[in-house]
Parts: C-alpha cells; structure tokens; sequence
C-alpha cells in the first residue's frame, strides 16, 4: 500500500510505503505498478495515538450511577453501592462501544484498567479480557488488574489471592491504588512483589490526592531502585506532587527518573475530581508537569474515565486530552502530542511514535494543517491503519 501526499508532523511531505510495517519513507518514493494508492491530500499523518489510562469497565455508566458529590470518595462509593446495576453482559457492552470510539478517532494501544474488588471479583477482567478477543483485528488492549485495598496484612490477603487470580485468568498489569491502603509504602512493596512473582509490569493509581504529605510516588520510585524491578513501572495520576514545594518537586522527580517510572497525567478527570473544596486560589489538580519533564521522565497523558462517575464528560479522543494538557499543563501543541501518543506507546508497550522504516504502521490521518490545528479543530473522519490495516 503506498500513502501518497502525507504531512507529517513537522510539516513535510512524504510518501509511505507500508505492509503491516513501515518500508519506505521519502518525498521523492514513487509508487510500484499494480500498488494501492492512497492519496492523503497534504492531509496530518501522524503516529497512531495510545490511551494509557482507561476504565473500559466503567465506560458510559453516568446516567446509570450517580455521583452526587462529585468528588473521588463520592464516585467510589457510588460504584461499590450499585455493583448490583452491572452485569457481565452490560460491561461487554459498553466496553466494547469505547474501544471503537477509540479506534475511530486514532488509538490502536489501550492499557484500561479492570476493577478487581472482593464485590466485584473478576467480572471486570473477564469482559475486558473479551473485549480484547473482539477487538484484536482493530488495536492492542492491554489490560490493569486494579486491585482494591487493603493489599496489606491479614486484612489484605483476600485482595492478594484475587489478583493473583486475575493474572492467570487474563490481566497482563499489575494495579492497585496504595495511597488508599492504611500503609501505602507496604501496599507499594507488596505490589511491586506479585509483579515481579509473575514477570508483569506494574501501573498504580499513585497519590490521587491534593494531600502535599503524600509521597508514595517517591516510595515507589526508591523501591523500583533499590530492588532493580526489571519490568515498566507506571505510576498515573501523582496529583499531590504539584502541591509539595518545588525543591521537593525536582527531587522526587530526579528519582522517579533514574527508577525509569512513566508518569501518566489525567487531565479530564483530575480537573473534575479534585479541588471541590479549595474554592481560594484552586488547584489545577494535575501532577507536576513541568518539574517531571526537566528531569526527563516519560510523562503521558489520557483520558481516564469515560462518561461515567468520575468524569460525566469525554469523547474517547486522545486530542482532547492534548488539547487539555496545552490549557492546563501549559506544555506546547507538540509536546502535548507526545503524551498521547509516543510517551504513552513507550510506557504501554516500550515503543516510539517515529515514522521511520521498521516501525509497525499504526497511523491516524487527520484533516488538518498542523498538529495545533488538529487539536484546536479535533476533526472528525479520520482514517486509521493498524499493522498495515484500515480499521476506521
């Protein structure tokens, strides 16, 4: 197949020739005889987006499950007094109908997180584990077993054996949420262990909190350190690191560097959340951005939840959370892309966003004249490839 007349992101213009890789890259690449041509029309062609954070599971739940306080604590105890609204079935579903939104505007990765609580035991796993079956032709799930808490002591044992269970029964992550457990450090420690007992990477809700004396994100960063964890580590959310002093910021971030944690940002649903009860000088409730970036950490950034209780809002398009790491974390249109997308693809699955020769051809091709065009417009109709295959 030979994509004819493709900008990319800096503003040339290429041919592409691509199977299920990329074979060729070059202004000057003419067609072969008898080869398809698709011509872009000058149109964006740029590497297809990853969601690094999602809640397939939980996916277009707002007008079943209310969240009358809107706040974190409210969205949690709204989903734990309704479990008996969800079915395996209705999670199919709904799951299903966010990845393909997902694909149709540009993802081909998603890492989604699977709830895995005593109430809901492996009900959230197994569907998005079918989800994943339906949907392997069009993009790669990857899929977070988000355990409940407590992991810690005798309390937490139940929780331990259910994980160990959703690793062998389809969850390729390990997840959890430590800053909700009474001892997040050992919460940290214990996680970090049945991930390394199954070969698995880890992606914890890290520090979801406007709390400045919540570290666990430096925790997690000296563990990984001191044991050599030699799997990815991602630590998403991280949100009171934008409320310690910036001294603190740039250390904590220099350790999560040389640990070679990802941080995933999440704009859309921290900027909901969080703050509700600082209505003097509010916080943007996102982590620290900026001090993450100078000490060269892979900072991503996704949507989180969809139309569901923790955010009521969301299209299922990694440009509008670029879009809102422009306004909100004040990073630039290109670097904002990056998040979405070779940040994210590099935390998820250890691979880049270049188009270059060798690299699997996964791209979105987009109407727009510029990477900042494309988010400020976020137009609709795209076409999307997969290994070589249009999928949208």
């Amino acid at each position: 197949m030979f994509l004819q007349s493709a900008r990319l992101a800096d503003g040339s213009m290429v041919n592409v020739r691509v199977s299920s890789t990329i074979d060729a890259v070059g202004a000057d690449l003419v067609p072969e005889p008898d080869e398809e041509i698709i011509d872009l029309g000058r149109r964006l062609l740029l590497t297809a987006f990853a969601e690094p954070h999602a809640h397939l599971d939980k996916a277009f739940l707002s007008e079943r499950i209310l969240n009358p306080t809107g706040d974190l604590m409210g969205a949690i105890m709204a989903m734990r007094g309704n479990r008996d609204l969800i079915t395996l079935d209705d999670t199919i579903e709904r799951a299903e109908r966010a990845v393909r939104l997902l694909v149709s505007n540009g993802t081909t990765t998603i890492r989604s997180h699977a709830d895995t609580t005593l109430e809901n035991r492996l009900m959230s796993v197994e569907a998005l584990a079918e989800v994943r079956r339906r949907t392997s032709d069009i993009c790669d799930l990857q899929i977070v077993s988000l355990v409940s808490w407590p992991v810690v002591g005798q309390a937490g044992a139940e929780s331990r054996a259910l994980l160990r269970e959703a690793l062998a029964a389809g969850a390729d992550v390990v997840g959890g949420a430590p800053h909700l457990d009474a001892d997040w450090a050992e919460a940290n420690d214990i996680l970090l262990g049945i991930a390394a007992e199954f070969g698995r990477d880890v992606d914890l809700h890290t520090d979801e909190t406007l709390d400045p004396g919540a570290c666990g994100l430096a925790d997690l960063a000296e563990r990984v350190i001191a044991t050599g964890f030699p799997n990815r580590v991602t630590a998403s959310h991280c949100v009171s690191l934008s409320m310690q002093p910036e001294a603190r910021q740039h250390e904590v971030a220099a350790k999560v560097a040389e640990a070679g944690i990802s941080v995933v940002a999440l704009p859309q649903t921290n900027l909901f959340l969080q703050g509700r009860d600082q209505q003097h000088a509010m916080p943007r409730a996102l982590t620290a951005v900026k001090s993450l970036r100078s000490a060269g950490v892979n900072v991503c950034a996704g949507a989180d939840n969809l139309q569901d209780p923790f955010n009521p809002m969301g299209r299922g398009d990694p440009l509008e959370t670029a879009a809102l790491m422009v306004m909100a974390a004040h990073l630039l249109p290109d670097q904002a892309l990056h998040t979405v997308s070779g940040a994210s693809r590099a935390a998820i699955a250890g691979i880049g966003d270049e188009i270059s020769i060798g690299q699997r051809a996964d791209f979105v091709v987009i109407d727009a004249a510029s990477v900042r065009e494309a988010m400020a417009f976020q137009p609709s109709g795209r076409i999307v490839f997969h290994a070589g295959r249009r999928v949208a």
